[in-house]
């Protein structure tokens, strides 16, 4: 199982180990010391947010840059981590995790199915270089 953790860029983060501006830290699943994949920046409201506090960004591991495949650092055999300054959280008041969880899963479906769309037309499109015999499937 892969573990999605909060990484700051190397770029956002002082010689002291503290990030400079929260608001820029982003989820990321690492594998084999490197980003794999990465979401847009945190929303604030829920990982900022002294009112809502079972989800603070805390300690973030560092990347060399946002990008996948970039190197993530690390030390001793473990990974190194930058804090959130304490003047980096602000009350932002309540905070509907479910509700914002299920728009969230709502936005990935959308996307998933445009990019199945998306595939299954182009594949109309451009014509198939691999000679199927009618006893195959074909995965799309």
């Amino acid at each position: 199982m892969m573990k999605i953790r909060h990484c700051v860029e190397r770029s956002n983060v002082e010689g002291s180990l503290i990030i400079t501006d929260p608001s820029k830290i982003r989820h990321v699943v690492v594998k084999a010391g490197k980003i794999l994949s990465l979401s847009g920046p945190i929303d604030p409201k829920s990982h900022l947010n002294l009112d809502y506090p079972i989800h603070v960004a805390k300690n973030c591991i560092i990347a060399e840059k946002f990008e996948i495949g970039s190197k993530i650092e690390i030390a001793n055999g473990g990974f190194i981590f930058a804090q959130v300054n304490p003047t980096g959280y602000q009350h932002y008041g309540k905070y509907d995790y479910s509700q914002n969880l299920q728009r969230m899963i709502e936005l990935v479906n959308k996307r998933r199915n445009f990019n199945a769309n998306a595939s299954i037309e182009e594949s109309k499109i451009k014509p198939s270089s691999t000679n199927v015999s009618n006893n195959e499937s074909i995965n799309i």
